[in-house]
C-alpha cells in the first residue's frame, strides 16, 4: 500500500490492498488414484494394469459412484532401466501406470469408497480434495470482504494523516484475485480387524480474494482534484507550494 502527495503538483491518493477468506463445509470430494503394475513385458504390463483397474472401475460403479464422475487423468508405460557400473544399461522389466480422477458427491460415503478401490487392486492413492460445487456465494463474500477490509485499513490511515477518503480512483483484483478452494488434509488410517472404513473428515474449504483499491484524498495537505473550466479551456495547474498564480 502507498500513499502520494505529489507536493499539490497532483492530487493526493493512497492505494491499499484487501484481503477476504470465506468457509462452507464441502459438498463433494475429489479422488486421484490409480494402479500401478510392473511386468518383464511391455505388453505384459499393460494387460495386468487393465485387469486391476477394470475391477477399481467396477468397485466404483459397484459403491454407486457414476460414469460421468470418473475420469482417466494418466496412462503411461516406460522401462525399467538397470544402470551396472563400467556396463551398458539393461531394460529389466516395464512399469504401467492408469491414474483415475474420481468425484464422490456423497461424502459420508468417502471411506466405502476408498475401502472397495483398494480392495479391488488400486494401489496408487496420490490425494484427495474436498471441494464445493456451488460456491459462487461463497467467493462474492470473500470478494466482499476483501472490500471491506480495504476500506477499512484505507480509512485508518487516512485518518491518522489527517486527511479524508475521497472517491475511489482505482478499484481491481491483482492477477489471481480469488482464489479457489484451499487443500483441506485427509485423516486416514487403515482399517481395522472390525473392517470399520478408512475415517475421513471433510471440515471446511476456504475461498479467499484479494483487491487493490485506489482512493483520491481530501483535506489538509491534499490537492483537490482538478476540474475543467465551464468555457471548456484547459484546467490550470495547482501552484506549487509557495508560488502565487497568476491572475487571469
Amino acid at each position: 500500500m502507498g500513499m502520494g502527495m505529489g507536493g499539490c503538483g497532483h492530487p493526493g491518493i493512497l492505494t491499499v490492498a484487501g484481503h477476504g477468506e470465506s468457509r462452507v463445509a464441502p459438498d463433494q470430494v475429489m479422488i486421484s488414484l490409480g494402479v500401478t503394475t510392473q511386468a518383464p513385458t511391455a505388453a505384459q504390463a499393460m494387460s495386468d494394469n487393465s485387469t486391476r483397474q477394470q475391477a477399481v472401475l467396477d468397485a466404483l460403479k459397484g459403491a454407486g459412484v457414476e460414469g460421468a464422475n470418473v475420469q482417466t487423468s494418466g496412462l503411461t508405460l516406460n522401462p525399467m532401466m538397470n544402470y551396472p557400473e563400467n556396463a551398458p544399461a539393461t531394460i529389466t522389466g516395464y512399469m504401467a501406470q492408469n491414474l483415475l480422477t474420481v468425484r464422490v458427491t456423497d461424502i459420508a460415503r468417502v471411506g466405502e469408497v476408498l475401502d472397495s478401490i483398494v480392495t479391488a487392486g488400486a494401489n496408487e492413492m496420490q490425494g484427495i480434495r474436498f471441494t464445493r460445487e456451488d460456491s459462487q456465494a461463497t467467493e462474492d463474500e470473500a470478494l466482499g470482504k476483501a472490500v471491506a477490509d480495504a476500506t477499512h485499513r484505507a480509512e485508518v490511515m487516512a485518518k491518522a494523516a489527517g486527511l479524508e477518503l475521497g472517491p475511489i480512483v482505482r478499484m481491481g483484483e491483482p492477477q489471481q484475485g480469488i482464489s479457489g478452494p484451499e487443500p483441506v488434509m485427509m485423516r486416514a488410517m487403515s482399517a481395522d480387524a472390525a473392517g470399520k472404513s478408512v475415517p475421513v473428515e471433510g471440515g471446511e474449504v476456504a475461498f479467499t480474494a484479494d483487491v487493490e483499491v485506489t482512493y483520491a484524498l481530501k483535506g489538509g495537505a491534499a490537492c483537490a482534484m482538478p476540474t475543467a473550466p465551464a468555457d471548456g479551456a484547459a484546467p490550470e495547474a495547482p501552484a506549487a507550494e509557495g508560488e502565487t498564480a497568476p491572475a487571469n
